[in-house]
């Protein structure tokens, strides 16, 4: 199993590194998007979880805020998980984003793999206009058995 969450870890590495267009790798960030994952029992083919999110701005001029949302992942999803959280950077073509900026829906390449504490990365761009990008790592920290691959999308309300 050591050796799956190893191919997990690695193939997370791949997406983040490629998964990016050059135009949003060179965008500013904003803050922060912390969210609280609900319990998950994959269907092989995907998986929904709903979620709770903050966003925390890096400016002080900038308002904090408060999401719902749910993510989906098609393709290769087996297994189960307890809650989570998961964690990204926020980018923007603009320092400062207004209040409800980040609604929308995102869509990128994810992976996760766990055996007990799991890690998963997840590089999503999507949200007003398609203008913000959560990257480059999303931190997910989840207890269960899961191993992931696949295109999720992430839809924030």
């Amino acid at each position: 199993m050591k050796t799956v969450f190893k191919a997990g870890l690695a193939a997370a590495a791949l997406l983040v590194a490629g998964a990016m267009p050059a135009s949003a790798q060179s965008r500013v960030q904003v803050g922060t998007l912390s969210c609280n994952l609900a319990p998950n029992v994959s269907f092989v083919l995907g998986s929904v979880r709903e979620m709770s999110c903050s966003f925390l701005p890096s400016s002080r001029s900038a308002k904090a805020g408060t999401y719902q949302g749910v993510t989906r992942r098609f393709g290769l999803d087996l297994g189960f998980s307890t809650s989570g959280r998961m964690v990204w950077a926020v980018f923007a073509p603009t320092a400062v984003v207004g209040r409800g900026a980040l609604r929308g829906t995102y869509v990128g390449a994810s992976t996760n793999a766990s055996f007990g504490v799991g890690l998963g990365a997840n590089v999503l761009v999507g949200g007003s206009s398609n203008t913000i990008a959560l990257q480059p790592l999303s931190v997910e920290g989840q207890t269960g058995v899961n191993l992931a691959l696949g295109v999720s999308d992430l839809t924030l309300r």
